[in-house]
């Protein structure tokens, strides 16, 4: 589409694709959602968008996508990509950010079928999330937000050069819960890039982050001495939020 270039976005690696999701690819990552993203006794989101009907369910997938498209502005955007390997849907990235252009930062979320969990496609599927961010938006923060006893998705962070950032307290399932907060930095970003990542289809885009070259992202507006992640993780984005996982 000419008048929205994000459906031209792309990341792929040896494993599998980030795309924009045709109306085919939303149906079917509603079904992975339906069939199971997480153990029923741990709840790793805090919007708990995975209890209910499988309608419901369903249902929820597919309006946290048209929201998000509906409502997107320079100033406040989140991008949702489907995971594909071999053909097939089998979960969800999404990089959001506020005032991107000024902070140069993103949240990281993301969700992986149950039943191709342990194979390794999560950790490409992060991997060409952070090549998006880093490579072809120009962000300089990554940073995401993984409740305690996920500790797989913990794994993940670490894994891909993360460092400890805090800690935030969220209400999941009426009790209290506590969740550790994840920053990585370009440098540290590059020093641990172990799966390669092609991106494709940005430039057209990048007026529609906020930005108006990676060049310029890389080398002029500087991060704030307070980072607005305590505001996307804590307010907004947290509420909608998704985590890593392996």
């Amino acid at each position: 589409m000419k008048n929205w270039p994000l459906t031209g976005i792309s990341v792929r690696t040896s494993r599998i694709e980030l795309r924009w999701p045709t109306p085919a690819d939303l149906d079917a990552l509603a079904d992975r959602a339906v069939e199971g993203v997480h153990a029923p006794g741990f709840m790793p989101f805090f919007s708990q968008w995975t209890d209910g009907s499988p309608e419901e369910v369903a249902r929820r997938v597919l309006q946290r996508h048209w929201n998000a498209m509906a409502s997107w502005s320079p100033e406040d955007w989140t991008l949702y990509l489907v995971v594909v390997h071999d053909g097939e849907v089998i979960g969800s990235q999404s990089l959001g950010a506020r005032d991107f252009g000024v902070t140069r930062e993103v949240l990281l979320t993301s969700w992986l079928a149950l039943s191709r969990q342990g194979e390794g496609l999560g950790g490409h599927a992060r991997a060409a999330a952070l090549e998006l961010a880093f490579t072809g938006l120009g962000a300089e923060q990554a940073f995401s937000v993984v409740r305690r006893g996920n500790d797989a998705s913990q794994g993940v962070c670490r894994k891909f050069g993360f460092e400890h950032d805090g800690s935030q307290i969220n209400a999941v399932r009426g009790e209290q819960v506590v969740s550790d907060r994840f920053r990585l930095g370009r440098e540290r970003w590059s020093a641990h890039r172990a799966v390669e990542a092609e991106v494709s289809g940005t430039e057209s885009a990048l007026p529609l982050f906020g930005i108006g070259t990676v060049a310029a992202g890389r080398g002029g507006a500087t991060l704030p001495s307070t980072p607005l992640a305590s505001v996307l993780s804590g307010v907004r984005y947290a509420a909608e939020s998704d985590q890593p996982t392996p």
